[in-house]
């Protein structure tokens, strides 16, 4: 691994990168005020029920628009956006999704020469295409020329860290005992990635129905921390 792109893999890959996911809690917060979610035990089982979920989902997508856009086939890479908000079950999600995937494009053909993010991103402007994280993920890092695992890898890492700061704020929980549950969480990404790098878009499923639930009861919340 080349140094730029390992800086590369940590400047995407940090939380603090300004596309917004700090606002989001991936369902986290409706899981703290409905008690699913009351310590250190039951935030490790939803941080590994969401980012199973991811893999097989997002993941997917992201694999599948990372290999489109090395091929420069844009009409694919559509394909695999279109796949990723259809099956975003409430408004919340989509607007995470798209808002984060928005943002990730702006702030990484700023950064970087990125001619296909540059092309999505334009349609994505245009209103062809939504403009989902996870593709732009993918997209990003085919211009970068690493290879689809980092994408994978900066995609997984992302989904557990969004409910793993969120719950620095929301729960007692320490510093200590969310990085054991990161840990925890990396040591399935290997399996998960081999998975999904054999998988089409008509395999993509995420089925966790009180995850879904808990979205929609957050929709109805008075007080609310994060979006969603």
């Amino acid at each position: 691994m080349s140094i730029a792109r390992s800086m590369h893999l940590l400047q995407f890959g940090d939380s603090l990168l300004p596309i917004g996911s700090f606002t989001f809690s991936n369902g986290l917060e409706s899981a703290v005020q409905e008690r699913v979610v009351h310590d250190a035990g039951t935030l490790t089982e939803l941080v590994l029920a969401a980012i199973r979920r991811a893999a097989t989902s997002d993941g997917i997508a992201l694999i599948e628009a990372y290999r489109a856009a090395h091929r420069s086939d844009i009409e694919r890479i559509v394909r695999a956006d279109r796949a990723v908000f259809e099956r975003k079950l409430n408004e919340e999600t989509r607007i995470m999704t798209t808002r984060m995937g928005r943002k990730l494009a702006e702030a990484g053909t700023a950064a970087v020469t990125a001619p296909e993010l540059s092309r999505w991103l334009g349609r994505v402007r245009d209103g062809a295409t939504p403009g989902t994280y996870p593709v732009g993920l993918g997209v990003l890092f085919a211009d970068l020329g690493s290879p689809e695992q980092d994408a994978f890898a900066v995609h997984q890492y992302g989904t557990a860290m969004t409910m793993l700061s969120a719950a620095l704020r929301l729960m007692k929980v320490d510093h200590r005992r969310v990085q054991a549950i990161l840990a925890a969480a990396s040591r399935t990404a290997g399996d998960d990635y081999a998975a999904a790098s054999q998988s089409s878009l008509a395999d993509m499923a995420g089925f966790t129905p009180a995850a879904d639930i808990l979205a929609a009861v957050h929709v109805r919340s008075h007080i609310r921390m994060f979006m969603n």
